[in-house]
């Protein structure tokens, strides 16, 4: 668990991560490691994707589990990089980013 100077760890709102951790045969499908970082506590997530642009999460420690409005803005930021994906293979660069970061402030 990061400590206080954790600098992805926000003072208020919400921070979302996704880390690419596997690519499926031919880019069709990627794997990531998604985490909500909040001012008290981290909630860690396995993220699926397709290049369809189907996206679908996994808690990976239930009993630490955020609220479901934190969780649904996670799977829209992997709903939208998986529908970014089939664009990006079309103008010849790597479908799957690497590492995507979004911050949302209280209440937005």
């Amino acid at each position: 668990m990061p400590g206080p100077r954790d600098p992805l760890r926000p003072g208020s709102g919400a921070r979302f991560f996704l880390e690419l951790e596997a690519r499926g045969d031919f880019d069709a499908t990627a794997r990531y490691r998604g985490v909500i970082f909040e001012p008290a506590r981290q909630t860690e997530y396995r993220v699926t994707m397709t290049i369809e642009g189907e996206a679908s999460l996994t808690p990976v420690d239930a009993p630490t589990r955020t609220g479901a409005e934190l969780e649904d803005m996670l799977l829209m930021i992997a709903r939208l990089t998986a529908r970014g994906a089939h664009k990006r293979r079309q103008d010849a660069m790597p479908p799957w980013p690497e590492r995507v970061l979004r911050w949302r402030g209280p209440g937005r």
